[in-house]
């Protein structure tokens, strides 16, 4: 019996290392970092594609109006041109990530509220105007935040790290998504959008306590060499070739699913829901399946790797975009049927996201972070700018079931391309957390 016992013990010790090991990773205070990370990121951007809309619906604004708002995100697609200036130039306070951390969220507690000066029906343009200083601003709030992130963690907590950072960024959905739409049916514009500026403090918060990362060696030493260096590199790398095919995976991967939800608060509007039913059951049950479903993801890739991670939390991310053609297809306020739709879907992009963001962060180099950073998120966000603008008109001429059948379809070619960028059996070797995480 003693001698039988022998083996087991070993491999008993080690399975509690790894759990602890697992602990470590996770409760540590740079996830901590993460989830701030995440929620100030997060916040700006679900204003302009969440809050934004609603507002303009409920004043009267046409849909095919409201789609081409989403070219005012453009400066997400573009934050590369300017990210080498964040890499290179740092403000006189706090330090070259912590100064521009301040300084966007500043600028952008500022801008929020000024969105309740104006009538959607007579100052369209002062609007247009606003929202592009508001994308601007987070757009530069995420190349310094994504730059700290990738130079905060080491490599083995890039999965669960972004994963919890994709959920923050979720969790911040709650208050221009849910909490300020539900405030409008009580309160003035204007008091909505006054609250739901002073979220920003926790990103002021987080400049203001966190350490300057130490910069890596073989930083660029001038501006011409944080302008060059990084592209250079890239291509470099693996070749023209495979570049170019990196770059048509990060666009492709998220076009479905990211079409099918531009327009999700004048779709639920128009299947008959009110706006308490989108913030109470549309907006919470979608964030805590992926605030659950993020979890497990990060979890997951710690055991199977990103690459794995693609393809199953790929393959989940485009069967939840039939979801909203069901509802569709329905065509009534079913709140049961809303939440069951909307908790699959949140659960489908949640998965993905915390996997694409997690890819995205390890094909960066150390050296060139901001820049490398900013070019693949850029064009990530090219779906959600340039071709969101046309949601609105495709809407209006096939209607809202043939259109999330076409996002389906458009979701597929992403995937094909992880034969070649993310292959199923090319994997890092096993996870072994690092000791002494603090």
């Amino acid at each position: 019996m003693d001698d039988a016992a022998q083996p087991r013990a070993p491999a008993s010790l080690q399975a509690r290392s790894r759990r602890e090991g697992w602990c470590e990773a996770l409760l540590n205070r740079r996830m901590l970092i993460c989830v701030f990370t995440g929620f100030s990121s997060g916040l700006p951007l679900y204003l302009l594609i969440n809050l934004l809309p609603a507002w303009l619906r409920t004043e009267g604004v046409d849909l095919a109006t409201i789609g081409f708002f989403a070219l005012i995100q453009l400066p997400y697609t573009w934050k590369f041109l300017w990210s080498p200036l964040l890499d290179r130039i740092a403000p006189p306070f706090l330090g070259r990530r912590r100064g521009w951390m301040l300084l966007t969220a500043v600028l952008l507690l500022i801008a929020i509220p000024l969105f309740g000066a104006f009538q959607p029906q007579h100052d369209i343009w002062p609007i247009v105007a606003l929202s592009t200083a508001v994308a601007l601003f987070s757009a530069s709030q995420d190349i310094v935040l994504d730059a700290y992130r990738r130079e905060l963690l080491p490599d083995l907590e890039l999965g669960l790290g972004n994963a919890i950072h994709v959920n923050a960024y979720r969790v911040a959905s709650l208050v221009p998504g849910a909490l300020a739409l539900i405030l409008a049916d009580h309160l003035p514009w204007s008091s909505v959008y006054a609250i739901t500026a002073l979220f920003m403090l926790p990103g002021i918060v987080l400049a203001l306590v966190v350490a300057e990362p130490v910069a890596p060696a073989g930083q660029p030493r001038s501006l011409r060499e944080a302008v060059i260096e990084p592209f250079r590199e890239f291509v470099e790398r693996d070749g023209a070739f495979e570049a170019v095919t990196l770059l048509a995976f990060i666009f492709l991967y998220k076009l479905g699913d990211s079409m099918a939800t531009a327009l999700a608060t004048p779709f639920y509007l128009d299947m008959g829901f009110s706006k308490t039913d989108i913030g109470l059951i549309a907006k919470n049950v979608g964030l805590w399946t992926s605030v659950v479903g993020g979890l497990l993801g990060g979890l997951w890739m710690v055991k199977i790797g990103i690459n794995r991670a693609l393809w199953l939390f790929g393959v989940v991310q485009v069967v939840s975009i039939l979801g909203f053609a069901w509802l569709a297809w329905v065509h009534r306020p079913d709140r049961a049927l809303l939440a069951l739709v909307i908790g699959f879907e949140a659960l489908g992009v949640g998965l993905g996201t915390a996997a694409f963001t997690a890819f995205i962060a390890r094909a960066t180099d150390r050296r060139y972070t901001a820049t490398q950073f900013a070019l693949f998120t850029s064009l990530a966000a090219v779906p959600r700018t340039v071709v969101n603008a046309s949601t609105g008109w495709i809407v209006d001429h096939i209607g809202w079931f043939a259109f999330f059948l076409l996002c389906t379809a458009l979701a597929l070619p992403g995937m094909a391309l992880l034969l070649r960028v993310a292959p199923w059996r090319a994997q890092s070797p096993e996870w072994d957390p690092p000791r002494g995480i603090a």
